[in-house]
């Protein structure tokens, strides 16, 4: 029988009620949970010996339960005489003390400052369907009865779906009439619904304590865990409500559907005392599946960089390799402790359950799995606010054994991207102390050993210049100074300009990186489009430019360069400043794949040869722009050539990079453009 009405705005109707509690009988109602799921917050805020209002009471249980506890001075109002009625008689020899009337919740009959607590349990949200003119004023005149009829120190403790709408209205009213005002989210009537395997939806808690003459808003949030927290505004506790409000719709939705062709849902997890995420989750899809099989991929702190957990695509062809239908990639938070496995699967399992995809027996344990058996180690070294880039941090990052350190910057924007990443050593000082430095032998970045191998073919060409010994060359986008000090230690024939515009930046890779400055390594602090048109205008030409810079926006399709260097004038700029034989030397992110043709469309006007190197499984490509006309084949050659040669200079001089790369996969992955 269905009992729901036609539209919401009935709810606020004598009519409707009336005939809801005919059909229902004597069956009660119970909107949000039941007293044993809410009498423990009940309890915190109801004493035995306080006068209790309820109000819209219908023929819940909840008056009835609380009596038989021990609450004894409970009045019930509803403006509906057929369930006063089916209650009073419900009631009559067992609970004689309950008292029922009919009454309009906005318009009671009671002496001012009578009741100690007014329990609202739905009836707010019944009356409040809508924000048009007509329902605010009744609210508004509901408000102002509730506030006439309690005492000083009276609380009014209504349960809600909160709706935004209501909530905007609550959080309006009571906290600026002399009210304190705390929200408390109720879990335990959360978790009885999802018992039930009905759409849950959150249900909150609202206290607002009258206190005539507060000076000051007092606002407070319990989300979690009984954790009371104090928030400076209303705006602030509205965005925390409505964000748990949607990711419960989220949860919903994957409960009831394969999201295979979103893509992927991403959800944040947050402890209730800090404000960056504990937990971050990326829910995939396997397409044409049944949603009958479940697992939850755990990845160790220190690799949520990697390519396969940190980009869309990575995370797509990561789900391909695990054989269930649905997959929640979980990432462990910056500036929270992580004792092990076990703590972290305690954690969440209550929360990946509602993720279950929609078929998953409902007697089904859930499933983990991850890399290793430890949660791995990061520490954090420095954190701090750069104007141009945000929120930044220095962390080192250990093995599961901790004999291996790098040592990382990030920024929190786009914070599973890392900025920097070097190798720390252990060196004896002459007093025979162990001391941390970088490794500036060893190249971290495997874009960069591809740039560096671009750098190598470029002094080749120029090796029988004996007017220019020393061969310049321009990095726009400093970092940690990687690249910049690798490069010196591999070619010692090079100068090296790196232009970095965040002079934060620079000092953190002085005071973090040990990037130091020299004759051959110098840095200028300015914009790099602008520096460009400094060179232009002093006429140097330079061998080589690299574009080593990201977007400070992440939701671009590409990330890296920003848009502006491949402006036009920007290009025409870096084609005068280069010498007959020099290159751009482009790292190119693109997320976006129809945002790579027209880059090469865009170069293709200012450069005559354009090489490409994209390894396998890494989300950046290395474009070399070519002045000059090149031969394909020849200049294929010689780029592979180059390649050999930076294989074997690496053994000579003791260097070392990252990842080694096989002569047929660099082949392969080198393309000639134009």
């Amino acid at each position: 029988m269905n009992l729901l009405p036609k539209s919401n705005e009935e709810f606020s109707k004598e009519q409707y009620w009336n005939k809801f509690f005919k059909k229902r009988d004597k069956k009660a109602f119970e909107w949000y949970g039941e007293y044993p799921e809410l009498c423990e917050l009940l309890s915190k805020y109801i004493k035995f010996k306080d006068d209790i209002l309820m109000v819209g009471c219908g023929n819940s249980t909840l008056s009835m339960d609380l009596y038989d506890v021990g609450y004894k001075s409970i009045t019930n109002i509803d403006i509906s005489q057929v369930v006063i009625d089916q209650m009073k008689e419900k009631n009559r020899i067992d609970r004689s003390e309950l008292i029922f009337e009919k009454m309009d919740a906005m318009n009671m009959t009671f002496e001012d400052n009578k009741f100690s607590v007014v329990m609202d349990k739905g009836t707010l949200d019944a009356l409040m369907p809508n924000n048009n003119e007509e329902t605010i004023n009744n609210i508004d005149q509901y408000f102002r009865e509730i506030s006439r009829v309690l005492r000083k120190g009276g609380r009014y403790i209504c349960i809600s779906l909160l709706q935004e709408h209501i909530l905007n209205k609550l959080a309006a009213y009571f906290p600026t009439s002399g009210f304190m005002f705390r929200i408390i989210r109720c879990h335990d009537v959360e978790n009885k619904m999802s018992e039930k395997d009905n759409d849950m939806f959150p249900v909150f808690l609202i206290v607002a304590t009258k206190c005539p003459g507060l000076n000051q808003q007092v606002l407070e949030l319990s989300l979690t865990n009984n954790y009371i927290k104090k928030v400076s505004s209303i705006d602030e506790m509205v965005k925390s409500i409505l964000t748990i409000q949607q990711s419960n719709l989220v949860c919903n939705r994957l409960r009831c559907k394969n999201i295979a062709d979103e893509g992927e849902v991403m959800l944040e997890l947050f402890s209730p005392e800090k404000e960056n995420p504990r937990y971050i989750i990326y829910v995939l899809d396997q397409p044409k599946t049944e949603g009958k099989s479940y697992v939850v991929f755990l990845v160790p702190q220190g690799r949520e960089g990697d390519w396969l957990f940190s980009t869309k695509e990575g995370r797509t062809q990561f789900a391909t390799m695990i054989d269930k239908d649905r997959i929640a990639i979980t990432m462990l938070g910056r500036n929270h402790n992580f004792v092990d496995w076990e703590e972290v699967k305690n954690e969440l399992n209550t929360f990946v359950k509602k993720l279950a995809p929609p078929r998953l027996p409902s007697n089904s344990l859930i499933a983990y799995l991850s890399l290793g058996p430890d949660v791995g180690n990061r520490e954090i070294l420095y954190e701090g606010e750069s104007k141009m880039n945000g929120r930044i941090v220095v962390e080192n990052v250990y093995n599961n054994d901790c004999d291996f350190k790098s040592r990382r910057l990030i920024f929190l924007n786009n914070q599973f991207v890392i900025q920097s990443d070097a190798q720390i050593k252990s060196i004896k000082t002459r007093r025979g102390k162990c001391k941390e430095i970088i490794n500036h032998e060893y190249l971290a970045c495997e874009h960069h050993a591809l740039m560096s191998i671009a750098v190598n073919a470029i002094v080749n060409n120029f090796k029988n210049d004996n007017k220019n010994h020393f061969k310049e060359i321009l990095i726009v986008g400093l970092g940690g100074g990687g690249l910049c000090m690798f490069l010196h230690r591999f070619f010692p024939q090079l100068k090296i300009t790196a232009v970095e515009i965040d002079e934060m930046i620079f000092k953190v890779a002085k005071d973090w990186f040990d990037f130091t400055v020299n004759d051959q390594v110098k840095v200028e602090i300015d914009d790099g489009i602008k520096y460009l048109d400094t060179i232009k205008r002093r006429k140097n030409k330079l061998h080589a430019i690299l574009f080593d810079v990201n977007s400070n926006d992440s939701s671009l399709g590409m990330s890296c360069p920003p848009k502006d260097f491949l402006e036009p004038s920007v290009l025409c700029n870096i084609s005068e400043c280069l010498c007959e034989n020099g290159v751009l030397i482009l790292n190119l992110v693109c997320r976006d794949k129809n945002l790579r043709p027209p880059v090469l469309t865009t170069l293709k006007t200012k450069f005559s040869s354009i090489a490409s190197i994209k390894l396998k499984n890494c989300v950046n490509e290395i474009l070399i722009c070519s002045i000059m006309k090149q031969n394909s084949d020849k200049w294929k050659q010689q780029l592979l050539k180059s390649f050999e040669n930076f294989l074997n200079e690496l053994v000579s001089k003791k260097l070392s990079i990252n990842d080694s790369i096989e002569t047929s996969e660099f082949s392969e992955s080198l393309t000639i453009e134009s």
